[in-house]
């Protein structure tokens, strides 16, 4: 079984992906982990590596080139990122979680332990670069939603809630 779990910083994938590669004992790579950790060993924050990414595309191109061969050559994994349900083309599910802007950024805020006000200038400046990204780098409008099987609310529901929701979609794909 192969699952993609993607959304926007601060909406829960992460979360999500966790819960349900835990009640399946599958293995989850996260792209977001990837990105941060590339980040990181160019000490450099995640508005930074993204400038970075914008400028030198291979940066980019080999984060979701590697993300796409490991979603596509293992069974029983979920592939947790932004463009996970466009790379990973043999997924049985895509799933697709979203919460508004503002909650997503008191999220970040408390996350991360910085101000509302930073956390939601970064993201804005963090989506709109991606977004920009996908589209020239693979003609992907990523605010188009129609390729996903699940599209779910973070913001109305909880963890826990989510994931039975998801239990419930994998049951009947695995019918």
């Amino acid at each position: 079984m192969r699952i993609t779990v993607s959304g926007p910083p601060g909406s829960g994938t992460t979360s999500l992906a966790k819960a349900i590669a835990e009640k399946y004992g599958i293995r989850l790579v996260s792209a977001g982990d990837v990105f941060r950790q590339n980040a990181a060993e160019r000490n450099m924050d995640l508005l930074s590596f993204s400038k970075l990414c914008e400028s030198d595309p291979s940066v980019d191109k080999k984060i979701d080139a590697d993300q796409k061969k490991i979603g596509e050559e293992n069974s029983d994994i979920i592939i947790e990122g932004r463009l996970a349900g466009h790379m990973v083309s043999n997924a049985d599910l895509r799933i697709w979680v979203l919460a508004s802007a503002d909650c997503r950024a008191h999220r970040i805020s408390d996350r991360e332990e910085i101000s509302y006000e930073i956390a939601r200038h970064d993201t804005d400046i963090r989506e709109k670069s991606e977004c920009d990204r996908y589209m020239k780098y693979y003609g992907i409008d990523i605010r188009d939603l129609s390729i996903y099987d699940l599209v779910i609310s973070s913001e109305k529901w909880g963890k826990e809630e989510l994931a039975q929701v998801v239990d419930f979609a994998i049951g009947r794909i695995n019918r």
